[in-house]
């Protein structure tokens, strides 16, 4: 099993300037986004307004999610998913399913969540007003799951959503109900960075070969526009089936504080080889001899922290980085504040969400050009984009070095930012679960 090339719990087309409206692609996939940014702080004069809207905002989402709700039957769902929130290794996947889950349940919809168990915690739970079942081992959840569902049934109202991370749980096979999954990303070159040859080999055939034929009738909803296309090019699922729904952001990511004095990059993500920390330190250290004030911290923790803390004793960067490992969101949104660029090297993302949190702050992006990526950030305009790691210095250089462009792109990310709201992203989930509904009576 791999672990998903997400962020440290933690599409939409992209929404570009002046294009007048969104485009819907010959596949039929509308956009995920209304032209306007969604209502906030209790304006309702939106209807896709998210969990950081408070007031009149946050009960219009819930009255809307209620609404789809009953039109359709739609009165249990089930999740199914490979590690739950609270697992050491979570990332953006799991806050993602847990934004929704949470959203779905106070919309009076009875939600119940089955996970992997995690180590010292209790096997049964609610979070946020749905059952979270932590029942089995990292891969006696796959079959475990099958089985519950095979002598659950289907009944009159209830549907399912599997997680694809990675390794599928094959719901086709073993569900007859009304059916969503959610598939960030393709793994591709990830099954080879995090296990041996043989078990990468397998991995990958699983997903490229054998998952796609049980597939091919599902629906399935992905974070970007990008992402959706790799979806549709590498695994070969059919463009009607594949829709697009964008995270959203929550609203204690804002503006606020003040920032370093001196140049200061922000990372976040979980230590594993996929996000590529070490060609991060690497360019760092490069540029450190140009701009000799640059401070950095990497946010995150996982099995990779002590190659990178021997990278870091190696360049003798001890003084000026710091691996702070997991942190409070409170904690987080000071250094977010602070930073004056927040960067990713990452190889693999299904959105990239730290840099959406980042953004909502008002803190520019450099990140690497990849799916993802592409959607969460606006070249040029929310932040500035890399096609290979060796273009990291020197863009990181061009941020802290030009005011008056880390001043503009801070002013775009902000405006970008606000395009995103939980409440949008549970409402578009919702509503591709009542089309299957719909769809297989």
């Amino acid at each position: 099993m791999t672990p998903v090339g997400d962020e440290r719990r933690p599409s939409e087309h992209s929404l570009r300037a002046g294009t007048g409206s969104i485009p819907e692609d010959a596949a039929g996939v509308a956009a995920e986004q209304s032209l306007r940014p969604p209502a906030r702080d209790g304006d309702s004069s939106e209807a896709g307004s998210s969990g950081r809207a408070h007031g009149a905002g946050a009960l219009k989402d819930r009255d809307v999610l209620a609404a789809i709700a009953e039109e359709t039957g739609l009165r249990r769902v089930h999740f199914v998913a490979w590690r739950d929130l609270d697992d050491p290794e979570a990332g953006g996947s799991e806050l993602h399913a847990h934004r929704i889950a949470s959203l779905w349940a106070e919309a009076g919809i009875d939600v119940t969540f089955r996970t992997s168990a995690v180590l010292g915690e209790e096997g049964a739970l609610i979070r946020d007003g749905y059952r979270v079942l932590r029942q089995a081992g990292r891969y006696g959840v796959f079959p475990g799951a099958a089985w519950e569902g095979i002598r659950m049934g289907h009944r009159p109202g209830d549907a399912l959503v599997e997680i694809w991370n990675g390794m599928p749980f094959f719901s086709p096979l073993w569900y007859r109900g009304p059916r969503m999954v959610f598939l960030h990303h393709v793994h591709a070159e990830m099954w080879g960075m995090v296990l041996p040859p043989k078990l990468a080999w397998f991995g990958e055939r699983v997903e490229r070969s054998l998952a796609p034929r049980f597939y091919r009738n599902a629906r399935i909803l992905t974070l970007s526009a990008s992402s959706r296309d790799e979806i549709i090019d590498i695994l070969g699922l059919r463009p009607q089936n594949v829709s697009v729904s964008a995270p959203g952001v929550d609203e204690r990511f804002s503006p606020g504080g003040k920032r370093s004095p001196t140049p200061l990059v922000v990372a976040v993500g979980r230590l594993v080889p996929v996000k590529r920390f070490d060609l991060l330190i690497r360019s760092l250290a490069s540029l450190r001899e140009r701009v000799p004030e640059l401070q950095a911290v990497i946010i995150g923790e996982g099995y990779a922290r002590d190659e990178l803390e021997q990278l870091r004793a190696e360049l003798g960067a001890q003084s000026w980085l710091q691996l702070v490992g997991r942190v409070e969101d409170r904690e987080l949104i000071d250094w977010y504040r602070r930073a004056w660029v927040v960067a990713s090297s990452s190889l693999r993302e299904g959105w990239g969400m730290t840099l959406t949190e980042a953004a909502a702050c008002g803190t520019p992006a450099v990140a690497t050009a990849i799916a993802g990526h592409t959607d969460a950030v606006l070249d040029g305009q929310s932040g500035l984009l890399v096609e290979t790691t060796d273009e990291l210095e020197g863009a990181l250089e061009r941020v802290i070095t030009d005011e008056v462009l880390r001043n503009r792109l801070s002013r775009g990310a902000l405006a970008r930012a606000r395009w995103f709201t939980w409440g949008a992203t549970a409402r578009r989930s919702l509503e591709a679960l009542a089309e299957e509904t719909v769809r297989r009576r």
